[in-house]
């Protein structure tokens, strides 16, 4: 009988390895690695014309909301391929249970858009 200390070693030693040889690597590259630095290569690339602002402006909160709704309804599109899958297996009760599911997906997305949270003014 192993134990638990032995289970785990193999997962050890390819963590560590992993981690030296990584770093290892970084540091081979920063040591030996060319040093030709110029101002065409430190300018920043916005294809091919000079930035007209800064890379740091700030995002309106309607931006992140967006992006959060998208993630949600993403995410509960997702629920929907199992369902598909096992349709014929699941029979009446499975149908209406994704049927449900369905109505308050909509009902969620018909709120956000009385909302106004997808408008952008």
């Amino acid at each position: 009988m192993e134990t638990l200390g032995t289970q785990y070693l193999p997962i050890l030693v390819t963590i560590v390895v992993g981690l030296v040889f990584g770093t290892l690597m970084l540091k081979l590259h920063e040591w030996l690695g060319p040093k030709r630095s110029n101002a065409q290569k430190r300018s920043t690339y916005e294809s091919g014309m000079k930035p007209i602002k800064s890379a740091h402006e700030r995002f309106t909160v309607k931006f992140y909301l967006v992006t959060m709704l998208f993630i949600v309804f993403d995410i509960e599109i997702v629920f929907m391929y199992p369902w598909a899958v096992q349709f014929q297996e699941l029979g009446v009760q499975g149908y209406i249970a994704m049927m449900l599911f369905m109505v308050m997906l909509f009902a969620g997305y018909i709120y956000v858009v009385k909302k106004g949270a997808l408008e952008w003014d």
